[in-house]
């Protein structure tokens, strides 16, 4: 049976490596996988899903107004595999959600949990709703301590907490934190005390 999975983890777990490698997997098996990432994240260039190992693969690309319906897939698709899912939008999960049970293709969604305040993302809120399986991906703090935040760092290093949700950025924008690190810091005690008020 065909279903939807949601693989999560902080930054820099190697979601995407995970992704690509399931991509290389298929394909080294005559099989054929479709790959998504959004649009906005253009960081190794629009349609690439690259991960910090350095290996990369073309993808299609979402946005708001994409739909995920049986058109997107070709005929002989074995797996939909979608990069940044935190950046899908609830109606768009749901079609997934739908496409996996409807066309017998699993579809495997890779992406944050939350974002760089603790607070979920609209497509994770989403997916961790409607996936029928979850994979948390392990992230490591700089404590060593399992890592399932994230923090922002602004252009000198230093740890921000207001700002818009997304800002697209890798290892000089963000750094994973375990739970006791993220609140530690001062910045996460300012947000969790705006957060209770």
């Amino acid at each position: 049976m065909s279903q939807l999975t949601f693989i999560f983890a902080a930054m820099n777990a190697g979601k995407s490596t995970l992704l690509l490698q399931a991509a290389h997997n298929y394909v080294e098996r005559g099989m054929a996988v479709e790959l998504y990432t959004a649009a906005l994240d253009t960081r190794a260039g629009l349609g690439v899903i690259r991960s910090r190992l350095g290996i990369e693969r073309g993808a299609s690309t979402f946005n708001a107004d994409t739909v995920f319906d049986h058109r997107i897939l070709e005929r002989d698709t074995a797996c939909l595999l979608i990069d940044e899912s935190q950046f899908l939008r609830p109606v768009q999960v749901r079609q997934l959600h739908r496409l996996a049970h409807t066309s017998q293709v699993p579809i495997r969604c890779y992406g944050l949990r939350s974002d760089f305040l603790g607070h979920p993302f609209a497509g994770s809120a989403a997916l961790l709703t409607l996936a029928d399986e979850f994979e948390e991906v392990r992230a490591v703090c700089g404590c060593g301590k399992k890592a399932t935040m994230n923090a922002r760092l602004d252009a000198t290093g230093a740890r921000v907490s207001a700002g818009e949700q997304t800002l697209i950025g890798g290892n000089e924008r963000y750094i994973a934190m375990c739970p006791r690190c993220f609140y530690l810091d001062s910045a996460g005690e300012q947000d969790a005390q705006s957060t209770a008020a």
